[in-house]
Parts: C-alpha cells; structure tokens; sequence
C-alpha cells in the first residue's frame, strides 16, 4: 500500500485512534475521490476516460487517487479499464442515504433560512 493512503488500525489526520471510520473519512474526504468512485459506479473506464469525465483533473492527481483506491482495494484495473469492487460497490451502496440527504439539505437551503433553527446548546 502506498505510504500516504489511509488504512484502518493506522492513524490518519485528525484522528490518532486508527479506527476504520476515520480512516474512511480521510480518504473519501481527498479531493476528487468521491467523483472517482462515482462516476466508476455509473460505468467503468480507463485513465483518459476517467480524466474527461471527472472534469479534467490532473493527470498526476487522477494517477494518485486510482493508486490510492486500488490500494486499499475499493477499485480494481482490468483490461478495459477501472472498475469497483464489491467492497467499493457497497461504499457507493452505502453513501446513497448520504447523498439523499444532501439532496434534501440543497432544497432547503435554497427555500431560505431556517425557522426555529436548533441549537447545539439549547
């Protein structure tokens, strides 16, 4: 695995504990990764064709992430391109509750502030 990608027992920026979840922020949270993951989750592809569709991102960052995902086993290469694993299929799986709810967070936030708004110290 490479040095810098983040792996359950071993620390990870903000968090010293090594526990798997904080391991997983930190790479989910890397820019371009999520995207990534997403749009190999529609289709799979190869390098140039991943570039194109995730906006054109660097080369050398698109390089990075892939070695970063197929490292901690979330997508696999195969002859006609990059695809998920099953591992990397059921994070997709499971971050769709996630994305439902930014959904619902956007339609709300574009109807205007909040009315009686929560506190965290009321």
């Amino acid at each position: 695995m490479g040095a810098g990608t983040p792996r359950p027992g071993v620390p990870v920026r903000g968090s010293s504990s090594g526990r798997p979840v904080m391991a997983a922020l930190d790479l989910l949270g890397r820019r371009w990764t999520l995207l990534i993951l997403w749009e190999l989750s529609q289709a799979p592809g190869g390098f140039r064709e991943l570039q194109r569709r995730c906006e054109r991102m660097s080369s050398s960052v698109l390089s990075t992430r892939l070695g970063e995902l197929t490292d901690v086993r979330l997508i696999t290469l195969r002859e006609d391109g990059y695809h998920l694993t099953q591992l990397g299929g059921d994070l997709v799986d499971a971050l769709q509750p996630l994305f439902a709810w930014s959904r619902r967070w956007a339609e709300e936030a574009d109807a205007g502030p909040a009315q009686g708004s929560r506190h965290c110290d009321e």
